[in-house]
């Protein structure tokens, strides 16, 4: 795996290619001393580290060097520092494989190529401390982002400003917005995260499909009717802005979480005994209140809200999935801003609630067929427990108790030799 000159200087490629890494980042530490140049381990040429593959064409060219895995190197710059100190102290042969080319030609044709690789224990070594350091450092740099309070931004979306802290805005594009780039504590560099995101809809390029629009209008018409509110998982430059790509060397996201689901999947047996529970957290319609029970988030928005689900639930004999038809329609309503009572459309959710508080409405529904429609089988937030924990009224005592009222009248079976004669059945096996 490594680029080779064929007789008459044709250059052959044993390995992959990769694009350059993305330039607009000013990250640091994942691209550690980007603006340093970087000296050849074998004599004084030097590049900058964005000419890493120019350095390495020299290596091949001018050396007969090749260092594998090239992108599994954390900190290149230090990589190639401790390589030319050794390569002074020792030949290159203590460290390299000697590999020939042509090694059953003629000798004219016969060329000795040298391969640094992970195979050395020394090197194996080296490229984990060089990774390990780079974990912490961006361990470190996340942990200050948590700490940060002088945290200002404006939400790209719809332009209110978000200080103090990073989760603050994180949160509201997720919610507001349907937008979510993962949870707050899994995001690291978050202000060029959110500059390369930026950039992109300043470039009027969609976040998910990557095309490019006419105009901010279109762009935005086209990423919410298509649902391309999210980001290309595909995309290989978000990988640097999440912790769990630094985690194991060469490895990305998606390669650590398929290597979770097949160790889960060859344990042979299966042990629940540590097994525990996460609590629920079950949302108020109305604010984020959280609870981690049902009925302190029923008692919460009755008290708070003066809103009874039990009663709306009981008064209305609403089946299971009416009571998510109407859970989903209320929450939706109130992400528009808008109060279901009267329909009237206001300019935050706050002056929502308000109005409603002031004129009645929390309690009062639309008619049933306004909301018991099929589009609201689907979540308004796909994270909602507090679908979860819904119950059909049947199980309800009062229900059981309504039904037991009701007549049930048996089938005479006094005569059970007329029922067989005169009984569809026969004509049927005939």
């Amino acid at each position: 795996k490594f680029l080779v000159l064929l007789p008459g200087g044709q250059e052959c490629i044993l390995e992959p290619l990769c694009f350059p890494e993305h330039q607009g980042a000013s990250n640091s530490l994942a691209f550690p001393g980007e603006g340093c140049r970087v000296f050849c381990v074998l004599c004084s040429h030097s590049l900058p580290l964005s000419d890493k593959d120019l350095l390495l064409k020299h290596l091949v060219l001018e050396h007969k060097l090749v260092i594998a895995d090239v992108k599994l190197i954390a900190d290149f710059s230090k990589y190639m520092l401790y390589w030319k100190k050794r390569f002074t102290e020792q030949p290159i042969t203590d460290f390299c494989s000697v590999i020939k080319t042509n090694s059953e030609g003629p000798a004219e044709l016969q060329e000795n190529y040298f391969l640094l690789c992970d195979a050395l224990p020394e090197d194996r070594i080296l490229r984990e401390q060089l990774q390990q350091k780079r974990l912490e450092d961006v361990l470190e740099q996340q942990q200050k982002e948590r700490d940060d309070t002088r945290f200002q931004r404006t939400c790209m979306f719809c332009n209110e400003v978000f200080t103090g802290n990073r989760s603050g805005l994180l949160n509201h594009m997720a919610r507001e917005h349907s937008f979510s780039i993962g949870l707050p504590d899994n995001i690291v560099y978050c202000t060029e995260f959110l500059d390369t995101l930026e950039q992109k809809l300043d470039n009027l390029q969609c976040l998910y499909c990557e095309k490019i629009f006419r105009d901010k209008t279109t762009l935005k018409d086209h990423m919410r009717k298509k649902q391309h509110r999210r980001l290309n998982a595909k995309n290989c430059d978000y990988d640097r802005f999440y912790v769990i790509n630094y985690l194991e060397l060469g490895k990305t996201w998606e390669e650590v979480q398929s290597e979770d689901d097949r160790e889960l999947l060859e344990e042979e047996e299966d042990d629940w005994s540590d097994w525990q529970a996460r609590p629920l957290c079950a949302v108020c319609l109305f604010c984020e209140q959280q609870e981690e029970t049902m009925e302190k988030i029923y008692t919460h928005m009755q008290e708070a809200h003066q809103f009874d689900f039990h009663k709306l639930k009981t008064n209305l004999c609403l089946r299971f999935y009416q009571q998510l038809k109407l859970v989903n329609y209320i929450r939706r309503e109130l992400h528009h801003c808008r109060c279901y009572g009267c329909q009237r459309t206001l300019d935050t959710k706050e002056e929502v609630l308000q109005h409603m508080m002031e004129e009645g409405h929390v309690m009062q529904l639309p008619e049933l067929s306004h909301w018991d429609q099929p589009q609201y089988y689907f979540p308004t937030y796909e994270n909602d427990a507090l679908l979860t924990a819904l119950s059909d009224s049947e199980s309800d005592p009062e229900e059981v108790a309504r039904s037991a009222e009701v007549p049930v009248y048996s089938e005479d079976v006094s005569s059970l030799r007329a029922l067989k004669q005169t009984s569809v059945l026969n004509t049927l096996l005939k």
